[in-house]
This record gives structure tokens, sequence and C-alpha cells, in this order.
């Protein structure tokens, strides 16, 4: 049975899921596969997570040249050196979409450059060549959508962002969710003039309200200008400056336009209606608890699926779940979303993981809600008034911690330890017992 295919497993799509995936089935024994029409290692690794994150460290100096200044430095006026950046942000993107290709070769996994196209359950064309496979996963991610509004393809998106020529002077950001808001913040510190249009009177809808709340202060007393309520209907153009009219009829301009207003399924190029493959509304492809599609033989993980979370670790295991499934007796419950974390990378920083405030409540939960504002060490001799915020939500019947949510400096990085706590149901009373370190 085996040696009727080219493959046990033929992946579309070299991203984090794919390659991950990749990976695991051929340590259990799979010959396997993959394709990429662009370039390994996906959104996270090419025009995502990281790109973005070197992006937040070069946008992040500039507070702390000031904060050394109250703390006796004397320093010379700092200047970001636009063309440098680019140059070195590229190079380490090279050398990491390097890693992905090796990390396909020390495994034995059969790289194809191109498109992947499906033809029937167990056949796969790139570039005009069928392969066959006993099975098929589709790991093709994610891509910015833009709203279908007069003018849209006047705006860049996330992707055309990393590739800029020059530092813009103002920003004019359309859309309060994650991806949104980090931009934003990102060039606000570098000192481009930024505002961020939204439908909605918060930022990040889905974050628990207090986090939302104090976020959205943060931001504005860091001078970027919140268009909340608003809803861009036209961009236009005039000499080099691009200008948003709004559905109460302002208008407002800037020197680029950055439309992110959601991402939808990378999936268009695939021929999914040949084998009846469902997708739902914004082409996101309906996976069971298994990740199998509605055809028995293709699987599908990651940003291109109808799972809950947009995530890298998310699809890295989901990708590791499919390969156990397929070529081992390991895996055969269904995948746990449960309390899973996650940061938001603006300045300040967010980070959160497990339920909301208002999650608990819609299950009928009784609550008791832990917050604290302060104002960090740090800037105990600066002219920073900015607060930290962090929030505990715990339950009141059994003393569980059911959510944890942070804002401000290295709060990812805070809350990945918490995000243990959370996981393992540990109680209030047990954070309680363990004795903080001084001063943090």
């Amino acid at each position: 049975m085996k040696n009727m295919f080219d493959c046990d497993l033929f992946i579309i799509g070299g991203g984090s899921g794919g390659i991950r995936a990749a990976r695991w089935a051929s340590q259990l024994g799979a010959k396997v596969f993959l394709c990429e029409k662009d370039r390994l290692g996906g959104t996270c690794v090419i025009r995502g997570c990281i790109p973005k994150k070197l992006m937040v460290y070069a946008s992040s100096f500039q507070k702390t040249f000031k904060v050394a200044q109250h703390y006796g430095w004397t320093l010379q006026e700092a200047q970001l050196d636009w063309e440098k950046f680019n140059h070195v942000r590229h190079k380490e993107i090279n050398r990491l979409e390097g890693i992905y290709e090796n990390i396909l070769k020390n495994n034995q996994v059969h790289y194809i450059s191109g498109q992947g196209i499906l033809k029937d359950p167990h056949t796969v064309v790139v570039k005009g060549k069928a392969y066959t496979a006993k099975h098929i996963l589709i790991a093709v991610g994610g891509w910015p959508g833009r709203l279908l509004i007069e003018g849209a393809d006047l705006s860049i998106t996330s992707n055309e962002i990393f590739n800029l020529k020059k530092q813009p002077q103002s920003l004019l950001v359309l859309g309060a969710g994650y991806i949104g808001l980090e931009f934003a913040s990102i060039f606000n510190e570098l000192g481009t003039d930024v505002s961020v249009m939204f439908r909605k009177e918060f930022i990040l809808s889905g974050f628990d309200q207090d986090i939302r709340n104090h976020l959205q202060k943060e931001m504005s007393q860091r001078h970027i200008q919140m268009l909340s309520k608003r809803s861009p209907v036209k961009i236009e153009k005039k000499d080099n400056t691009f200008f948003v009219t709004d559905d109460q009829g302002g208008v407002w301009s800037g020197e680029l336009v950055l439309m992110a207003t959601g991402r939808k399924a990378n999936t268009d190029q695939l021929n999914l209606t040949a084998l009846d493959i469902q997708t739902n509304s914004s082409s996101h492809i309906i996976v069971d608890e298994k990740f199998q599609t509605s055809c028995p033989s293709v699987f599908a993980v990651g940003d291109c699926t109808n799972q809950p979370y947009q995530l890298t670790p998310v699809a890295l295991n989901e990708g590791m779940f499919v390969s156990e499934y397929l070529f081992s007796n390991k895996n055969k419950d269904k995948f746990d979303y449960t309390h899973v974390p996650s940061a938001v990378f603006t300045q300040p920083e967010v980070g959160t993981v497990g339920l909301s405030e208002k999650q608990a409540l819609e299950q009928g939960l009784q609550v008791k809600i832990y917050e604290s504002r302060f104002r960090s060490l740090k800037l105990s001799l600066t002219s920073f008034q900015e607060k930290t915020y962090m929030k505990l939500i715990v339950c009141k019947k059994t003393d569980q911690v059911l959510g944890c949510h942070i804002v401000g400096e290295g709060a990812g990085e805070i809350l990945q330890g918490f995000a243990v706590a959370v996981r393992n149901k540990l109680k209030k009373s047990d954070w309680d017992r363990t004795l903080g370190i001084h001063p943090t």
C-alpha cells in the first residue's frame, strides 16, 4: 500500500506549521514532500513575528536613551539609519530562512519550490508535475485582507511595511487589532506622527476590557491619535499625501496608510473546490478535532483553518499533532486549546492567558478581581508617568486563577511563566505562598 504513492505525506506550505509537521513526520518514519511557492519560514519568519519584533527592538531604544539621561548619562542626539537597519534585518531573515531549509535537508524532506495545486484526494501538482501522497497537509497560512472601499489599493499592508525605503513622517493606521497597534507603536516610538482609525470605541477586540482601556490610554499619552468609532470609506492620493475619508465625513491624512483590518486564509490558489473541501466565509478551511478536512485524505493546520488561534506556537503544535496522529499511536485525543498565552508587542506590551473577566462571567462563574496599577521603579528617576497594569481573574468558589493579564514593559516575558501556573490550575493561595523577588 505504501509503495502506491510517491510519499506518505505531501505538505503544501513551508511556514511554521508545515515545516514542523514535515520534520516530525519524517522522524516518525514517513516519507515527506513539501512545497512552498514563496520563501521558507512563512508569515512568522519572513513577514511577521520575527521582522516585526526586530522593529520593536529598534524602536524601543529611543525611550531607553531618554531614560538614561535622567540617570545622569550624557548622550549625543541619537538618529536611526533606516537603510542600515533594513539591511541588517533582511540579513537576519535570510539567515533564518536558511535554517529552515537545513531543517528539511537534515530530516530528508524532499523540498519542491512552487505553488501546490490539488488535483484529487491523493495528488498535488507543482509547476505542471504531479506528486501522489497517501495524505496531504495544507499549511498555507494567512494573508492580509483589504476593506472593499474606494482607493483601498492605495494603502499598504503588513506585508509591504517591511520593505519601506524610508521612514514615513506620518502614518495613518486603519484597524486596531494587534497588528495595526504594534506597527502604530513601532513608528510612533521612531518619531513618526501616527493616527489609528477604528470602528469600535476601544482597541483590541476580544481582550479583557480593562486591558483595552489601559493600553488605549497609555498609547494616547504617547501621542498616538486614537480615532475611535470611525470607519474608512475612501482613500485618495494628492501629490505625496494620502487622504482617508471616514463615515462621519472626517478627512485624515498621512504620508502612508497601513490597512490592518484583518487577515484571510491564503487558499485561493489551492483548487479546493476540486475536492469539495469546505471553507467558511473568509476562505478558512473547516477542519475537525483531528484537523481533517471534508476530504478524508486531506488535513490542514495553522492560520488557513477555522481554528481559534492564529499564533505561531499553535501552528507548530498543530503540525506535530497531525504527524503523530497519522504516523504514530501517541496522539489520539483532540488538540487542547485551553489557556493559550499570547502577547501584543505594543509599547507598552500586553501579555495575557486564560479567561477575561467577561468570558468568566459568560460561563456563569462568580469571580474575584485582583488588580494593580503602579509606576515602575525604573521610571522613578524620570519624568515618565506611564503605569503598569496587572489583573487576575479568580474563581470565588475554587480559588483557581482563571486568567492573568498584564500591560507593561516585558509583559510577554513575564506572562510566559504565569501561563504555566494558569495552565496547571493553581489557586490564588498558591500564588500568595510564592515569595516574590525584590526589587522587581
